[in-house]
């Protein structure tokens, strides 16, 4: 299962960030929308010198993606990008985008639970029906949207590769909020 951890928008802090990417997340997508260019840069190039083995995504930023060789989450509203110039992730908010999207590397379908901000959840019922509608191959998935520890066990599916979230690694120590996470989808 694969965590993947998503900053809080809050700028970028060595110490925090140092703790989240080593805390045994798989992936850590920078999600900071304030940030400059070369201050965006300057935090990934950070990032794979400080955890070279995690997945590293770039939010929004194409020209930071490319320069620093990592992969680009593109949000809703990014122009389309051919997935064979870097990695590349999309959200997926309904099922109908499945089709074009289905050629990408990853996929952040959201949101799952309740989340502040992010409209009705899809639930647990709905995302069974869409995982099990899919063919085996294709993008890895992975489920985000007020998920936490306490409601991973729920989202335990064969097409579905993992988790990312943003408050469990953020909101006290991302140490235990990754053992909690591995614990309730091995249980």
């Amino acid at each position: 299962m694969i965590l993947l951890a998503i900053t809080p928008g809050l700028g970028f802090d060595r110490g925090r960030w140092a703790e989240v990417l080593r805390a045994g997340v798989d992936g850590f997508l920078i999600r900071e929308k304030q940030m400059e260019a070369r201050a965006l840069l300057d935090a990934a190039a950070w990032c794979q010198d400080t955890a070279p083995h995690v997945a590293l995504w770039v939010a929004g930023r194409l020209d930071v993606a490319f320069a620093a060789g990592c992969g680009l989450h593109a949000p809703e509203a990014h122009p389309d990008v051919d997935p064979d110039l870097v990695p590349l992730s999309r959200p997926l908010h309904e099922e109908g985008q499945w089709t074009a999207r289905r050629d990408v590397d990853q996929l952040l379908v959201s949101p799952i639970f309740p989340s502040p901000g992010k409209g009705a959840p899809w639930g647990n019922e709905r995302l069974r029906r869409f995982l099990d509608s899919l063919p085996l191959e294709g993008p890895r998935l992975l489920a985000l949207g007020g998920v936490d520890p306490s409601n991973a066990t729920q989202l335990r599916h064969a097409r579905l590769d993992g988790l990312a979230a943003i408050r469990p690694f953020w909101e006290g120590d991302p140490r235990r909020a990754v053992a909690a996470f591995r614990a309730s989808v091995a249980g």
